[in-house]
Parts: C-alpha cells; structure tokens; sequence
C-alpha cells in the first residue's frame, strides 16, 4: 500500500479545490448567519431601527452579496451531498467526475437566481 504524503497531496487536483471549497463555504455560510442575526436583533430598537436596517440591506452590493450566498450554499450543499455518497461506498472512484456534475447543477440555480435579481442590481 503506498502511502500519501502532505506534501505530496496538498495543491494536487481537482480534489484538493473541492475540499478547500468546501471549508471556505461553510465558514461564508456561518458568517453570514452571525450577520443575519445581527439585523435581526436590531427589531429590539423599534421598527424604525428595523426599518432603516432592510432599507441599507436592499442596496445592490448586498443583493450581490446574496448571489454568494447562494453560490456558496449550492456548492456546501451539493459538495456535501457528494462527501456523504463516498462515506456510505457510492462513487469512490469517480470522484471528480461528480464533483464536476455537482458544480454543473449548481450552475442551474445559481443562474435563475441571478436572472431574477438582476433588475434589482441594476436599479
């Protein structure tokens, strides 16, 4: 059985992005949710503050910032669902293959999502 290094794996293919991507998207995906509790909270302050929170989040930075957001999901979703299928044995020896198939399907979504919030980035 020949053993795989560090150094010999780290920055190699395809399976290396999917594992960084994976750790990237679920650090996005908790700091967003840390975010997101943060406007919650500004409900306390009265419906004014609350307000005033939506009106700035409705700026078409954020409305990008949500295309990632969605970006990030599909691919934490998808790469996940694919991590999930190696452990229970499905797979194992077409994994790029499906990593590439998981990435084109989030593309559908990511697209339709992109198409509907297009005018609201524009103005």
């Amino acid at each position: 059985m020949r053993l795989i290094t560090r150094e010999r794996y780290i920055g190699r293919g395809l399976g290396m992005w999917a594992f960084w991507l994976h750790r990237l998207t679920g650090l996005a995906i908790a700091l967003y949710l840390l975010m997101h509790i943060v406007v919650i909270s500004s409900v306390v302050g009265g419906a004014k503050n609350f307000d005033a929170a939506m009106t700035f989040l409705k700026a078409p930075l954020f409305i990008l910032l949500e295309m990632g957001l969605i970006a990030a999901i599909l691919i934490h979703g998808l790469n996940g669902l694919r991590i999930v299928l190696f452990d229970l044995g499905y797979g194992v020896k077409k994994q790029k293959e499906i990593f590439i198939g998981a990435m084109i399907i989030a593309v559908v979504p990511l697209v339709i999502a992109f198409a509907i919030a297009l005018p609201h980035i524009i103005g």
